[in-house]
């Protein structure tokens, strides 16, 4: 299995992307730079998170017209999967991958801290190896975290099974007051209708290493690797 991690300018979560991935997982790791034009045949590609292009018009806007994005198009329109975390999550709905938009938080202000989800599913190939229900806790660094969509997307997107993750308290129950940005229904994560493209605003790749605190990051990327071989 080879990651792929594309390096927008910006960027400030890709090496995390990158050391957890070689060093605590043993993963094959590359960076892509936003201004190439092919993936090098790449297995899985990572969107991360930061401020590409300084977030300036909004999060995201700008990075989906990187020359690489067409590559990540192609590479998802084939069935291969592609992870947005945090920003990646804002480039993707930018360009169309994933449904919705990101917006202010309801505070309006920059939120960092860990924060409880519960896993919705598990037949995605990203969450397969969680259970259903499982109570996981990843930190979150956003101030356009806010999941927003119309609610007849949102109702396909319960319908059809495609919430990955929302955010609880750490028994998993669901509450206003355990959802940091309001999200609508509690919204952290999502796939595509094929299910090979996600994007999530918590930041997996900081909990690869139970060292380091928790490691509920890592059921996620070998699922993911699990399901590509």
């Amino acid at each position: 299995m080879r990651f792929g991690i594309v390096v927008f300018p910006g960027s400030n979560c890709d090496y995390d992307c990158y050391y957890g991935l070689k060093n605590d997982l043993a993963y094959q790791v590359q960076f892509l730079w936003h201004r190439q034009r092919d993936l090098d045949d790449i297995d899985c590609v990572i969107l991360p998170g930061g401020f590409a292009y300084g977030d300036y018009l909004r999060a995201g806007a700008i990075a989906r017209f990187s020359p690489i994005m067409d590559a990540v198009v192609k590479h998802a329109q084939s069935g291969k999967p592609v992870i947005g975390i945090c920003n990646g999550f804002q480039v993707l709905t930018e360009i169309g991958l994933l449904p919705g938009a990101l917006l202010r938080n309801d505070s309006l202000r920059f939120i960092h801290r860990p924060v409880s989800l519960r896993v919705e599913q598990v037949q995605a190939d990203f969450t397969s190896a969680y259970h259903k229900d499982q109570v996981i806790e990843l930190p979150i660094a956003h101030g356009q975290g806010k999941y927003y969509a119309p609610p007849d997307v949102i109702d396909s997107l319960e319908e059809n099974n495609r919430i990955l993750f929302r955010y609880s308290n750490p028994k998993g129950e669901l509450s206003p007051a355990w959802n940091p940005n309001g999200s609508v229904n509690q919204i952290a994560g999502i796939c595509n209708d094929k299910g090979n493209v996600m994007g999530m605003m918590p930041h997996p790749e900081r909990r690869l290493n139970a060292k380091l605190g928790y490691a509920d990051g890592q059921a996620l990327f070998q699922a993911v690797a699990t399901a590509s071989l």
